[in-house]
């Protein structure tokens, strides 16, 4: 289905260096709340204790936290609310080591007097547990971004390959930064979404690339500026129907989807709306900046056809018995 016609090119290059200088901002603001405020690292990763609670009126925070002041295993304890007045989660940062020890016990004997409620949820992970695993996701990061530098430079051209890793550089960056903005737990969740964004972001761009490839090899123009401006314009709405849906989708999910999937739903919707804006205003434009030579282009795929036709013509004379 066509919802909208190619009738002329916009000019998306012309305002590449404005956009540059809104990415610069935004990646200097991300690095500099993530040396400064740094990242909220929760249970999964920190280690630690999380207990849920659920009342039947609003919960009493007030009187909670009085309440568990008075056991030492609660000392540093956060009380939020998780998705409605009547249910919170009790986060520590410690965990006990007597196995013997049930947290929900404790919690309920701690809590006696603060009215009718139950114990929903007792989540427990240990700090050697929490540092494997905040390794582990750094180092899945770290492969998925080489993995993709290579295929994209096997698929395409090395210049293609490092402008789509700054481009996935730039969407990762932005999004820890919202994160870290809004004090948001980085967990497993998080680091799921990441992930996502990766692919979303790559696969925005490689669309992106490859109709810059078709432009290149099929366009007499020469001028690389003019091929890219016409080919995001020719990508133009399959990339508006397939962001907005997917933005639509994730943002149900932020305002609907219950606090369990807040902070997930919150960076993938960050992701969608950088991955889109970096495939055009980002990896473009450095793929420009980093000097692809058409006339070189051409020459190399005149080669390469050269090439294949000699092969063909060789195989033709083995398979006719003509040497």
């Amino acid at each position: 289905m066509e919802f909208f016609r190619y009738t002329k090119t916009f000019n998306f290059m012309g305002k590449s260096k404005i956009a540059m200088v809104l990415s610069i901002v935004l990646l200097l603001g991300s690095y500099l709340l993530l040396a400064t405020k740094g990242l909220n690292y929760g249970v999964d990763f920190a280690g630690g204790t999380i207990v849920q609670v659920k009342y039947d009126t609003v919960a009493p925070i007030d009187t909670m936290r009085e309440k568990l002041k008075s056991n030492e295993i609660f000392a540093g304890a956060t009380i939020t609310e998780f998705g409605s007045p009547d249910e919170v989660v009790i986060r520590m940062k410690t965990t006990t080591g007597n196995v013997t020890v049930d947290v929900g016990d404790i919690t309920r004997e701690s809590l006696k007097g603060t009215g009718n409620y139950e114990i929903r949820r007792v989540d427990i992970v240990g700090p050697t547990v929490g540092a494997e695993l905040k390794e582990k996701g750094i180092m899945s990061l770290l492969l998925a971004i080489i993995g993709i530098l290579i295929y994209v430079a096997f698929r395409f051209e090395w210049r293609f390959a490092v402008a789509s890793i700054f481009a996935l550089i730039h969407d990762i960056s932005i999004a820890l930064g919202a994160i870290t903005l809004v004090g948001l737990d980085v967990n497993l969740d998080v680091l799921a979404a990441l992930l996502t964004i990766l692919g979303y972001s790559l696969n925005d761009t490689i669309i992106v690339f490859d109709r810059i490839r078709e432009g290149v090899s099929g366009s007499k123009k020469t001028d690389l500026t003019d091929i890219v401006n016409e080919s995001v314009t020719r990508t133009l709405a399959r990339t508006t129907l397939t962001s907005l849906t997917t933005f639509f989708v994730v943002f149900t999910l932020f305002m609907f989807g219950g606090e369990i999937i807040h902070a997930f739903a919150f960076t993938l919707l960050v992701g969608v709306v950088v991955g889109t804006y970096s495939s055009i205003f980002v990896a473009s434009p450095i793929l420009i900046w980093f000097g692809f030579d058409v006339k070189n282009y051409h020459v190399k795929l005149a080669q390469k056809a050269k090439r294949e036709a000699e092969k063909q013509r060789m195989r033709d004379q083995y398979e006719s018995g003509v040497m």
